[in-house]
């Protein structure tokens, strides 16, 4: 036994605990890669957008991961905010207008939006216009991925954003040893409670981008059948 947990006895529970948490946050941001992925699929598809697909770099680390959806999540923003400018442009006040009001029938504003991808894109899928208003029409852009773009600056600025996702398939001491490099086991407490503080509003949060997203997916795949 290491000298470590005969002065503190409830080091090996933490360990464990840390290293399951490590693997809830690989788990979460591999979800989000997999969802950003497919509304990227769905606005390239439809909307006519560019926008490049993304994968975990397992070499690298977290901090580096989640600088690659941040990236990907601020483009998707971008090409959000630029379909409603073209809405804007390409549409009368008040049809504009209308694509923001509750009380107007969605498939009259998916009408709407369709005629405007049909000018810009010269010939639009029939789900365009669906797509675009389920992006401009919820707290998609505003809430979900605002906020989760919050927390995974505020995750790979913390002693978190160090740490290699690669460790998981190593021993345990190891890992424990990746997650903590410098720092003393005694203070596995205290990197047990920066897990659990960042990754439960981190997990809430992607779980709301998530549905957000599946919202949009699952709509297109019913609309195609």
């Amino acid at each position: 036994m290491a000298l470590s947990d005969l002065l503190y006895p409830d080091n090996p529970k933490r360990r464990q605990e840390l290293i399951h948490l490590h693997q809830e946050l690989l788990d979460c941001m591999s979800m989000n890669f997999q969802a950003t992925n497919e509304l990227a699929g769905v606005l390239n598809t439809h909307l006519g957008c560019t926008i490049s697909h993304i994968k975990m770099r397992e070499s690298s680390t977290v901090k580096e991961n989640c600088d690659i959806i941040i990236q990907a999540m601020s483009e998707i923003q971008r090409q959000v905010q630029k379909i409603d400018s073209d809405m804007k442009e390409k549409l009368e006040p008040v049809l504009y207008q209308k694509l923001y009001d509750i009380k107007e029938p969605e498939l009259e504003k998916i009408a709407i939006a369709h005629r405007v991808f049909s000018i810009i894109l010269g010939e639009a899928t029939s789900t365009a216009g669906m797509v675009a208003i389920k992006l401009i029409g919820s707290n998609l852009i505003t809430l979900t991925v605002s906020k989760l773009v919050s927390l995974l600056a505020q995750i790979g600025a913390s002693v978190l954003g160090g740490i290699s996702i690669t460790i998981l398939g190593l021993g345990i001491e190891m890992i424990l040893h990746a997650i903590l490099g410098a720092v003393e086991r005694n203070q596995l407490l205290a990197a047990v409670r920066s897990y659990e503080e960042h990754l439960a509003e981190f997990k809430e949060a992607s779980e709301k981008y998530q549905r957000a997203i599946h919202e949009v997916t699952s709509s297109v795949r019913h609309q195609i059948q």
